[in-house]
């Protein structure tokens, strides 16, 4: 009967400890995850984005040109200014164009990144804008010449769809185009920092303070 109590007595002690053991494991506050050193992999895996296309816009214009043979002069003194009767040419070309925003990453290294603790800052290259197709309707090509003009050449035409290309070009900047490619660059990049561990609270994507639009317009347009 001793023996049994005995047994009894170690098994009640053994039971003790193990129970004060689990109660000290389930007290112990839960560590938040460490950020590793994860700047290489960030890098390397934005500039696996390369050129990252982010907005698209597809416009509709009506190119237009109308002139005019005027008679001018001077006569006692007098200017004189006068459109000749069936002198008049007019043109309306319908233009549907595309363009498009995008944010080229192959040049984007530790300097656009900025870390302060577990917050992340990461600035953006300047968005590129370019058309990426035109297309004329010949059909809706309307056109008036009058009787002491000749006919529109096949170059002034062309002339004049140049001319409706680079006013949509000049337009871009008012568009919002580039806005638009920086948010959705910025949609691209938080998932990314995420999964690298970090919370999205303490994500920034910031862009240049001092980005003058038309003028990054214009510029990346002569690049194109």
């Amino acid at each position: 009967m001793s023996k049994i109590l005995q047994f009894l007595t170690i098994l009640l002690i053994a039971y003790t400890i193990s129970a004060c053991s689990c109660s000290k494991d389930r007290q112990q506050p839960a560590e938040e995850p460490v950020v590793s050193d994860t700047m290489p992999r960030l890098v390397m895996q934005v500039q696996q984005c390369s050129r990252l296309y982010t907005a698209e816009y597809h416009i509709h214009k009506i190119v237009t040109h109308d002139d005019v043979v005027r008679l001018k002069g001077n006569i006692l003194r007098q200017d004189f200014d006068i459109p000749l009767p069936l002198g008049e040419r007019k043109v309306a070309i319908p233009m549907d164009a595309t363009l498009k925003a995008y944010i080229d990453f192959s040049g984007f290294s530790e300097k656009n990144v900025e870390r302060d603790g577990r917050r992340i800052t990461i600035l953006l290259p300047d968005p590129k804008v370019v058309l990426t197709s035109s297309k004329i309707n010949q059909q809706e090509v309307k056109t008036y010449v009058g009787l002491t003009r000749s006919h529109f050449t096949d170059r002034e035409l062309t002339a004049y769809e140049q001319q409706g290309r680079q006013a949509i070009l000049n337009s871009a900047a008012d568009m919002g185009i580039v806005q638009t490619a920086q948010e959705n660059a910025a949609r691209v990049l938080v998932p990314m920092l995420v999964q690298l561990g970090y919370r999205e609270e303490d994500i920034t994507v910031a862009f240049r303070h001092d980005l003058n639009i038309r003028q990054l317009i214009n510029s990346s347009l002569e690049k194109k």
